[in-house]
């Protein structure tokens, strides 16, 4: 296939020199940090669901409340167009994009743990804060608070789970991020559906969001430092025994001597080093491809199918049943599709799941579109027919999870595998702030988008998904099975970006080599001690 790349000379050879595997200490770490998403999950889930509840929107935003007791003929879904409401949800996102910033600097020189413990104390201070909200003031206070938590989370997170999984199992336990990341959001929507008839129940919705950020908290406590970490600033012995801990076995000499390799790199690069060597042209094929993926990642359109799902829901019963219906249907589509990306990330490759979702999610939303443009037509939007919201519930579940195995967590898994180790704080943190950055344009852009285009709006993500899909098929490596500290070397070998990278790709591969050649022959002298031994 087009764009296909092939492992960089050498890396099948190498990539079976490395010793160990998939070892019960490795999945509960693996599992234990993955917590970080719950950090994500919950804040999605729980902030919409709080948000419609009638007590709290008459504290915080009365003007909405209002417009939703009143009976006008405007589209019902301008009901949310509302400065102060738009305020309180991009809030998290330009305080998440602004503790990336601060987030690269902590991982890179105090260690993952330290980035994950303080983004857990953020997190618990955040949900106190608005559990205890008295105006919109303190409500923002806490939302700011939140989303330092989660940046600092969504960065680290990725990159510590990289670093200590197996390489052959990278993908499998990287995107427990996302999976977690599902988990929180129905959790969310559970906790909101039990509590929606409660006095102040949005209190204790949002309070909860201090759980999430105390289990990663007690995580940073617990979880060893990353080796990669460790060998960076010197603690070479330390960093040895943790990854001999993680593989299950003391011949770890292929993969440790490319971490040191590695490092002898990375080393004698400053922070400010890391961030301007992205913008150059020999780290800058990273840099687009984990910037774009964020784009691409918002722009499947995944807000659009979410706003109407309770529209639909109403229409097949009772408010509280299409609500419970809501979570459990859409919550469990969208967990059980990430573990598939679980389960065959690391079979089928990361641009087989992005192509077969991207088209998946491009039929669904033409089928939503075109379908919901006819029938809201004819029936309006409170009378549907049983088939046919029925119907579109399918399409909905059916773009849930091409969403939920493919562009969902790739989006997180490819950034935090694809740079080099001087760059990789730097890099994870450019990819999350993009994530944020597009997640607050979408939020501030699509209630009007959807005022104005109405189900046009499905159309126009549908002609992005198609975009999307042609990309993943001519400009993105396949990583599956590429040792983390080699894949620069696979870019450098692409048919596109060694074009990008110009000069230095040749140098890449030079240097792959070499680094390739040196680490065999201590592993060939090693052989030999042990055989006379």
């Amino acid at each position: 296939m087009a764009g296909g790349a092939i492992v960089a000379s050498g890396g099948a050879s190498r990539s079976s020199e490395y010793q160990g595997g998939l070892t019960a200490y490795v999945l509960l770490v693996a599992l234990v940090a993955a917590c970080g998403g719950l950090l994500l999950g919950y804040d999605n889930g729980v902030t919409g669901g709080v948000a419609s509840m009638e007590q709290f929107e008459r504290k915080f935003f009365p003007d909405v409340y209002e417009k939703k007791q009143q009976v006008v003929e405007t589209s019902p879904y301008c009901t949310y167009d509302n400065p102060k409401l738009q305020l309180f949800v991009s809030s998290l996102f330009l305080a998440g994009l602004i503790s990336c910033i601060f987030s690269a600097w902590i991982t890179r020189n105090w260690g993952r743990k330290a980035s994950m413990g303080i983004g857990g104390i953020f997190f618990i201070a955040g949900g106190l804060v608005n559990a205890f909200a008295q105006d919109i003031a303190m409500l923002i206070v806490g939302r700011v608070l939140l989303g330092f938590g989660v940046g600092l989370g969504s960065q680290v997170v990725p990159q510590y789970l990289s670093e200590v999984a197996p390489f052959s199992h990278r993908g499998m336990l990287n995107i427990g991020y996302q999976l977690f990341v599902t988990i929180g959001i129905l959790i969310a929507g559970l906790v909101n559906y039990g509590v929606r008839n409660w006095d102040n129940g949005w209190r204790l919705s949002l309070g909860l969001a201090a759980v999430p950020g105390l289990i990663l908290l007690l995580g940073a406590i617990v979880l060893p430092e990353s080796p990669n970490f460790l060998v960076e600033k010197g603690r070479t012995d330390q960093g040895r025994r943790i990854l001999e801990k993680l593989r299950g076995t003391s011949h770890v000499e292929a993969e440790f001597a490319d971490i040191v390799a590695a490092v002898e790199i990375a080393r004698p690069i400053t922070m400010r080093q890391s961030w301007r060597s992205l913008f150059t042209r020999r780290y800058m094929p990273q840099l687009l491809t984990s910037f774009v993926i964020q784009f691409f990642q918002q722009f499947t359109g995944i807000n659009a199918i979410i706003f109407y799902v309770p529209v639909l829901f109403s229409s097949l019963g009772s408010a509280s049943s299409a609500a419970l219906l809501n979570t459990v249907v859409v919550g469990a589509v969208n967990v059980g599709s990430t573990m598939i990306a679980v389960l065959f990330s690391d079979k089928f490759g990361r641009r087989f799941l992005l192509i077969e979702g991207g088209i998946q999610c491009c039929l669904a939303m033409l089928a939503a579109g075109i379908t919901l443009g006819v029938e809201f037509g004819q029936y309006g939007t409170e009378d549907l027919p049983h088939p046919v919201s029925a119907g579109v519930l399918a399409v909905i579940c059916i773009f849930i999870a091409g969403f939920a195995w493919s562009w969902g967590p790739m989006g997180w898994l490819i950034p935090s595998e694809i740079f080099t180790l001087e760059t990789r704080p730097a890099g994870t943190a450019v990819a999350v702030m993009g994530n944020f950055l597009f997640s607050f344009v979408i939020g501030q852009a699509f209630v009007s988008m959807l005022c104005a285009m109405k189900f046009g709006v499905f159309l126009f993500f549908a002609g992005w998904l198609v975009i999307m899909v042609l990309c993943a098929i001519f400009l993105l490596p396949e990583t599956k099975g590429v040792p983390i500290e080699r894949v620069q070397a696979l870019y450098a070998r692409h048919w596109f970006w060694k074009k990008v990278m110009g000069p230095a790709a040749q140098e890449i591969i030079a240097e792959d080599e070499k680094r390739v050649a040196a680490s065999q022959a201590i592993m060939k002298e090693e052989r030999i001690s042990q055989t006379m031994k």
